[in-house]
C-alpha cells in the first residue's frame, strides 16, 4: 500500500488549502483489494476462506457462482444530465472517503470495508482516496477543487464509476458527476445492490425493492420540457393565465407516482408475509420451544456458527451479506428440551436505514428471541466497533433487553495477545472456530445455560399409558429426577403451565 499526497501550488477552492486528497491505494497493487488489505481487510484471504465439514454440499453456493458479472463493460456517461436512474452496474471503480482530523484508522477501516462491498457486488477495485476536512462539503462532498482532482486520477486510471463512503444528498451525487463526468453512487447504493443479487425469497425480494424504490424516490431527475410544471387556471380565476400552461403532469412526476404506487403495494405484501411468520412463532410460544437468534457482522461467521450446532447446511460464502433471509432450525439441548436457532441478516456499519425499515419483520425474529447469539469475527481488525454496531441497532429493533451471549468466531486465526484483547471487549464472551470446531460444545453449554427455564415444579405418578406427558416433559420441560415404580413413573420436573395443567390429576 502507498501513500502519497495530491496537493496544488495554488488553492482552487476554499478547501484546497488545509486539506489533503491522500491516496491510499496504488493502481499496480489493486486489481485485487483483497491482496492489499492484508489483516485490515473485511473479507478474508482466499487461504483461511474455506468452508468447514459442517456445511453440507453447499449447492445454493455452487448456483450463486453460476452467475457472474462481465468485465469490460463500461458505465462511462457521455452525458449524465441524460441519466434519471441507473441500476448499478460496476467494473472499475475509485473511492473516495471524506474524514475529520484525528480519525484517519477508522476512515481507513471504513473504506477497506467499502472496497469489500464493492467487491462483493461484482467491481474491480482501481483506487482509493481520503480526504482530510472537517465536514463534508455540502455542494460536491470533496470540494470544487477536489472533485477536479479525483476527474483527474479517475481518468488516469480508467474507472467507470466513483462510489462514496458516505450517504450522498441528491443534489452531492449529480453535482459530482458534472464535474468527474462518470458515474458517481454512495454506499448506501452498494448495499442495495448487493442485498438485490443475493435476496431469494418471495419476502426478501420485496424487502428489497421496498429498500431501493425509497432510496431512488428523491433521486429521480429531470431535466427540459420534463421539469415543466401545469400552471393551469383562469386569468379572471387567479390562475396566471395565457402562456404559464404546461404540458400536464411531467415525466419524473409520474415515475414518482409510480414508485409511491409501487410501495404501497410492497408494503402490503410484505405486512401479509407477517401472519404466517407470527402464526409459526406463536406455535412454538404455545408449546414453549424457546428460540435463540444468531446475530452479528455481516461476514462474521454466523451461518458456519448455524451449520456447526444444527448441521443445518445453509449457504456459506467468503462474502458480505451472502445471508439475507431468516433460517430457523430445531435442536435440542443435552437434556433433551427442544429450542430453535434462527440465522438473520448481517449488520454493517451506517447500514441504511431503509434497510432497516424494510427488514424490520425479518429483524423482529431478534427482538422476540429468548436469547440473543451475538457473533463478532475475531480476525477482524475493528471488532470492538462491530461490537458497538450491532449492539445500535439490536437496540434499535427493540432487543436491548434481551440476554445476550458474545461469541469470538474464527480463533483459528486470532493469536495468545489478540485473545487478550477480545477478552477485556467482552468478559465472559466464547472463543470459537466454526471452522475448527474449537469451543463449540463450550457454547452449546452456555446456550443451554442462558435458556429460560420452565416456570412450575411438579411432582407426578405418570401411568405408563400416558407416555405422551413423559414425551411432552422432555421435550418442553426439564427433569429434576426420574424412577420408575410399579405403577407408572415418578418424575419431579419443571415444566409450562399448561403441561402442568395436564398433569395436575396425577400429582404425587
Amino acid at each position: 500500500m502507498t501513500d502519497t499526497t495530491h496537493t496544488g501550488d495554488a488553492p482552487v477552492d476554499g478547501d484546497r488549502d488545509d486539506a489533503t486528497l491522500d491516496r491510499i491505494l496504488s493502481r499496480d497493487e489493486t486489481r485485487s483489494s483483497a491482496r492489499v488489505f492484508g489483516a485490515a481487510q473485511a473479507l478474508q484471504d482466499d487461504a483461511t476462506a474455506r468452508g468447514g465439514t459442517g456445511d453440507g454440499e453447499q449447492w445454493d453456493l455452487e448456483a450463486r457462482h453460476a452467475l457472474r458479472r462481465v468485465p469490460g463493460l463500461s458505465t462511462e456517461l457521455e452525458d449524465v444530465t441524460e441519466v434519471e436512474y441507473r441500476q448499478v452496474r460496476m467494473e472499475n471503480v475509485v473511492l473516495v472517503g471524506v474524514y475529520s482530523q484525528g480519525s484517519l484508522v477508522d476512515a481507513e477501516n471504513s473504506l477497506r470495508e467499502l472496497s469489500a462491498l464493492a467487491e462483493t457486488a461484482g467491481s474491480v477495485i482501481l483506487d482509493g482516496v481520503l480526504q482530510r476536512r472537517p465536514h463534508p462539503d455540502p455542494a460536491t462532498y470533496v470540494g470544487r477543487g477536489k472533485a477536479e482532482e479525483l476527474r483527474d486520477i479517475v481518468k488516469a486510471e480508467g474507472a467507470d464509476t466513483v462510489i462514496a463512503d458516505a450517504e450522498l444528498a441528491p443534489s452531492q451525487r449529480r453535482a459530482l458527476e458534472d464535474v468527474i463526468k462518470v458515474k458517481v453512487i454512495d454506499r448506501t447504493a452498494v448495499i442495495l445492490d448487493i442485498f438485490a443479487q443475493h435476496a431469494k425469497t418471495r419476502e426478501g425480494k420485496a424487502q428489497v425493492e421496498l429498500a431501493q424504490l425509497e432510496y431512488l424516490l428523491p433521486r429521480l431527475r429531470g431535466w427540459g420540457d420534463s421539469m415543466s410544471r401545469q400552471a393551469g387556471g383562469q386569468v379572471g380565476a387567479g390562475g396566471a393565465g395565457m402562456g404559464s400552461r404546461g404540458p400536464g403532469e411531467t415525466k419524473i412526476e409520474l415515475d414518482r407516482r409510480r414508485i409511491r404506487t409501487r410501495m404501497a403495494i410492497l408494503r402490503r405484501q410484505i405486512r401479509d408475509f407477517a401472519p404466517a411468520r407470527e402464526a409459526k412463532r406463536t406455535e412454538r410460544k404455545r408449546h414453549t420451544i424457546p428460540s435463540v437468534a444468531i446475530a452479528g457482522y455481516t461476514n462474521a461467521g454466523k451461518s458456519s456458527l448455524l451449520n456447526r450446532l444444527t448441521h443445518a447446511g445453509v449457504l456459506v460464502e467468503n462474502a458480505l451479506f451472502a445471508t439475507l433471509d431468516a433460517t430457523v432450525r430445531r435442536t435440542e439441548t443435552a437434556d433433551g428440551r427442544v429450542f430453535t436457532l434462527a440465522d438473520t441478516v448481517g449488520f454493517v456499519r451506517n447500514l441504511p436505514h431503509q434497510l432497516v425499515e424494510a427488514f424490520r419483520s425479518t429483524l423482529e425474529e431478534v427482538g422476540q428471541s429468548d436469547v440473543i447469539v451475538h457473533v463478532v469475527d475475531g480476525s477482524h481488525p475493528d471488532p470492538g466497533g462491530q461490537l458497538a454496531t450491532v449492539r445500535e441497532v439490536l437496540a434499535d429493533v427493540g432487543a436491548r433487553d434481551v440476554p445476550e451471549i458474545v461469541v469470538f468466531n474464527k480463533m483459528d486465526l486470532v493469536d495468545d495477545s489478540e485473545r487478550l484483547v477480545l477478552s477485556g471487549l467482552a468478559p465472559g464472551a466464547v472463543f470459537v472456530s466454526s471452522h475448527t470446531g474449537e469451543g463449540i460444545e463450550e457454547l452449546r453449554r452456555t446456550v443451554e445455560a442462558a435458556l429460560p427455564v420452565p416456570e412450575v415444579e411438579v411432582r407426578a405418578l405418570v401411568p405408563y399409558e400416558r407416555g405422551d406427558l413423559i414425551s411432552a416433559i422432555h421435550e418442553t420441560g426439564q427433569f429434576l429426577a426420574q424412577t420408575h415404580e410399579a405403577s407408572g413413573t415418578l418424575v419431579h420436573a419443571r415444566v409450562d403451565a399448561r403441561l402442568a395443567a395436564d398433569l395436575a390429576p396425577y400429582a404425587a
